[in-house]
């Protein structure tokens, strides 16, 4: 290997330290703490693409109301285990005003961050009928959804949506469905890592199974209209973000405050009950609980367990956050919009260096520029690519761990800074002297 930027010993002996036989296995962790020893051992900066966190100050409006909810003494005082009130209307109003759809209050239950509300979903549906014993995620995914099954000890199944897009989904979640032993489905739109957009032919086909085989959507709306090809920031005028809601009474919104919002610290989402899922009882519930409907169960059985209730002060934030999206005085994309213009960029540089785009439509669209993109090299796999670019100063993880059978990796934008793009270029200008392709 010639010249890299990092000393290919350097990066070796460390990814031993970790004992890492496979990098394509490597945590998004793991390649976090890898980086930085790398880049504090050599003195070279790593571009680092690896962690989907935000990058960006936390929205003003919900700092100024949980901090004025701080003052007035709403520290001492538990929260209501349903929720604030406020925060669950406007709620309501904000599924109302950016997805038309509409959903009572009552349905819509604060939760520390939307991994709380996927691991109370998880166990909720599980508890639901003894038969229905696993949840199907439709992949790629967020890792750690996988390893919440596996920290609660419940069954899951996988596939890789690149080959089923459009109306050759159904035939593909139909073979899993039959089978009846699926409580729930699970996917991110936009997705968690390609940053595919399901669109509502696909969606009205995951609906339509659903009821068909009374099994629970729950959608993953971690980038919320995040979708930059179309204005989706209007309140109360189309376009809206698409939703499965549309297509089925069988579904649980999952609404952040992490990354629309760049709220992640405080570890603040809404899970989004259906006004019929919530008031719907079943067997498992009566014979764990002595009885409860899926509403309650959620929230007085599991949540309760859980945390007993959400950061108090947090919900303040959020209920003024989503009060001022839904009053059309703070268009929450705006502050966001920078993640699709980095994207660009780092594409652009990619693309021009022999890279390409493993996930890059939406049927016969490009795929938005947005928080993630996925990209390959021709002759790698997804771990050689993660470890050579590791000599190269970049770091980014594996689509291995995303449940992808795609060669390529998850690079996120977060974390890129203006001075970066022209280092970028410079090595992977490098990188396409060193591996000229066949």
């Amino acid at each position: 290997m010639k010249n890299t930027p990092i000393n290919k010993s350097l990066i070796d002996e460390t990814i031993n330290e970790f004992q890492i036989t496979d990098f394509a296995k490597a945590t998004i962790r793991e390649v976090k703490a890898i980086a930085a020893k790398a880049e504090q051992m050599s003195g070279i900066e790593f571009i680092k693409m690896e962690m989907g966190v935000p990058g960006l100050p936390a929205s003003a409006v919900g700092v100024k109301a949980e901090v004025e909810a701080l003052q007035n003494g709403i520290a001492s005082l538990y929260p209501d285990i349903n929720g604030l009130p406020e925060l669950k209307s406007e709620a309501s109003r904000f599924i109302k005003a950016f997805m038309n759809t509409d959903l009572n209050a009552e349905g819509c239950v604060p939760v520390t961050g939307s991994m709380q509300g996927t691991y109370a979903s998880f166990l909720t549906c599980s508890q639901c009928d003894k038969a229905k014993d696993t949840i199907l995620f439709i992949d790629p995914g967020f890792p750690v959804q996988k390893q919440q099954l596996v920290v609660m000890g419940v069954k899951y199944e996988t596939f890789d949506v690149y080959d089923y897009r459009g109306d050759k989904l159904k035939d593909k979640l139909e073979s899993y469905l039959a089978k009846g032993n699926i409580s729930a489905i699970v996917y991110s739109n936009p997705n968690n890592p390609s940053w595919i957009c399901l669109n509502d032919e696909e969606l009205k086909i995951i609906g339509t199974l659903a009821t068909q085989y009374d099994v629970i959507v729950l959608e993953d709306l971690a980038y919320f209209a995040m979708d930059f090809r179309k204005n989706l920031s209007t309140p109360f005028e189309a376009p809206y973000q698409p939703t499965v809601a549309r297509y089925t009474d069988n579904y649980i919104l999952l609404i952040s405050g992490s990354k629309a919002f760049s709220y992640a610290g405080q570890r603040i989402g809404v899970s989004c009950i259906s006004d019929k899922l919530y008031h719907r009882a079943y067997p498992g519930f009566a014979e764990r609980y002595g009885g409860g409907t899926f509403g309650t169960v959620f929230i007085h059985r599991v949540l309760y367990a859980l945390s007993s209730g959400t950061s108090h002060s947090a919900q303040f934030a959020m209920a003024a956050m989503l009060k001022a999206a839904n009053d059309g005085q703070y268009n929450f994309l705006d502050e966001v919009k920078v993640y699709g213009e980095r994207a660009r960029k780092l594409k652009e540089i990619f693309l021009r260096h022999g890279f390409h785009l493993v996930y890059d439509k939406d049927l016969d669209e490009d795929v938005a520029d947005g928080f993630y993109f996925t990209i390959g090299y021709p002759g790698m796999t997804s771990g050689e690519l993660a470890k050579e670019l590791m000599y190269y100063g970049v770091s980014a993880i594996s689509l291995v761990t995303t449940g992808s059978h795609q060669q390529g990796l998850r690079a996120c934008t977060s974390f890129i800074y203006d001075h970066q793009y022209e280092q970028l270029d410079e090595r992977m200008r490098l990188f396409a002297a060193n591996h000229p392709k066949s």
